[in-house]
């Protein structure tokens, strides 16, 4: 009998607990000093409803969204270095806002410290079930995660040999898509190259985007009708 996806994320190690009664893994990115500042700063500002939101670690942070929006209410929330523990530390301020749309993007700094696919996916699946809970008319977009190219010497080497974990979890969260609600967006195929690497034309360091890169995942959204 096949065991149910939902029974085994359950099951071993999801709790990140191994045989020897210790995680294999951060559960939370330590609050490093960038992610406090962040958090503080987001807090600060004033609660505005019905905007868009942008979620989720470096590669978001580092775009320009009003710009490439064409809006200028669109909100960053982006953080360097954060991870899925992260993003559910701080769902509350996200939830506050009381946001239009929110599109998600995490998990590729968890594979980065040997997180399970598992936990990600459960993560990722407990974040936007409980956006949809508290904010049931905010449209929840969740993109996967983009990939990565080892061809770049400067790439951090937490990242390499992450494809296969990427293909995974990107499996995993379009399938359950339509079961839990949310909006699923394919960025992962269309940033490929034919080695099934991150195209070199859209990063500098094989992970993060630059201005061509962040200019063709816009194009996306338009070709998705999202925009």
């Amino acid at each position: 009998m096949k065991i149910p996806f939902i029974v085994i994320l359950m099951v071993v190690c999801v709790s990140g607990i191994c045989q020897s009664g210790k995680r294999t893994y951060d559960t939370l990115p330590n609050l490093p000093e960038h992610y406090t500042k962040r958090l503080a700063l987001f807090k600060a500002e004033p609660i505005k409803s019905g905007r868009i939101i942008m979620v989720g670690n470096s590669i978001t942070e580092g775009g320009d969204w009003k710009k490439l929006f064409q809006d200028s209410t669109v909100i960053n929330r982006g953080i360097s270095g954060d991870v899925t523990f992260g993003v559910l530390n701080r769902l509350q301020e996200i939830i506050d806002r009381k946001p239009r749309k929110i599109f998600l993007l995490i998990g590729i700094n968890d594979l980065s410290r040997n997180t399970p696919d598992e936990v990600i996916q459960e993560n990722i699946f407990n974040i936007v079930t409980k956006l949809k809970s508290r904010l049931p008319k905010t449209t929840v977009y969740l993109q996967s995660i983009l990939p990565t190219n080892e061809s770049f010497k400067n790439l951090n080497k937490n990242f390499v040999g992450k494809g296969e974990h990427i293909t995974t979890i990107n499996a995993q969260l379009k399938k359950y898509a339509t079961k839990l609600k949310y909006n699923y967006i394919d960025l992962h195929s269309r940033f490929v190259d034919s080695e099934g690497r991150m195209e070199a034309k859209y990063s500098g360091d094989g992970l993060h985007l630059n201005a061509a890169g962040y200019a063709h995942w816009i194009e996306i959204l338009k070709e998705e009708k999202i925009l």
